[in-house]
């Protein structure tokens, strides 16, 4: 049996990893959170109507990052090299992202900076542990959307970080379908993302449900305050 993931059944959610609150430091400290349970109840009743027992699973990534900014004199000046480079994979697969750093850092503006990449990692995990839940629930998506933004505070002498980050997920969801449960979905793909539970700010989410038949603007809104931290 594979370990819980997009495309497995979770954890039961009466178990959900916390994070021990912790003063802020120099150094970070990772957040330590308690593992799920291994028994999986219902999508959201609580009953339980499965057994499963996970073995917990490594699972490591690669990725190649490359400079290209060299402008033929390498690092001689702040000033005399561009911030531009490239992510690829380590073997032949998805496309090249063109990086730089955020404007405001002498990075250019129509390139994926880093900030805005964690931005879409955050999205991207949500989303995917959200479907899959939608699907297990009964609850048919037919259109999904995001817009997150984040805040990154700078500290005086060159140091940064992120303080909190919000989902804001439009969700359409086919006629029959309970927008409330759609809603509440939200927050079990919040306990779920492997994203979100890896970093140390909290991650918030609004989400707006809305039926097929629905005009815009006029599906059940749903506003968590804090989904993650």
């Amino acid at each position: 049996m594979s370990p819980p993931g997009y495309g497995t059944r979770p954890a039961p959610s009466s178990q959900q990893g916390t994070r021990t609150p912790s003063k802020r430091h120099a150094t970070p400290i990772k957040p330590v959170r308690t593992p799920p349970s291994t028994d999986f109840p219902g999508p959201l009743d609580g009953q339980a109507t499965h057994l499963y027992t996970f073995c917990m699973s490594d699972h490591e990534y690669s990725v190649c990052v490359e400079w290209t900014g060299n402008l033929g004199t390498g690092t001689s000046g702040y000033r005399a090299y561009s911030r531009d480079h490239d992510v690829r994979g380590t073997t032949t697969g998805p496309p090249v992202i063109h990086g730089s750093a955020d404007p405001a850092f002498r990075g250019d503006a129509h390139r994926w900076n880093p900030e805005q990449l964690l931005l879409a990692s955050l999205s991207q995990c949500h989303m995917l542990w959200y479907l899959h839940l939608a699907a297990d629930a009964g609850v048919t998506v037919t259109a999904y959307s995001d817009t997150p933004t984040g805040i990154m505070v700078e500290h005086p002498g060159g140091t940064g970080e992120f303080t909190s980050a919000t989902l804001r997920p439009t969700v359409t969801i086919a006629p029959g379908s309970d927008p409330e449960r759609a809603a509440a979905l939200h927050d079990r793909a919040a306990e779920y993302c492997f994203i979100a539970r890896s970093v140390n700010f909290p991650v918030h989410h609004e989400a707006d449900i809305t039926t097929g038949q629905e005009r815009a603007g006029e599906g059940f809104r749903a506003r968590q305050g804090l989904s993650r931290e």
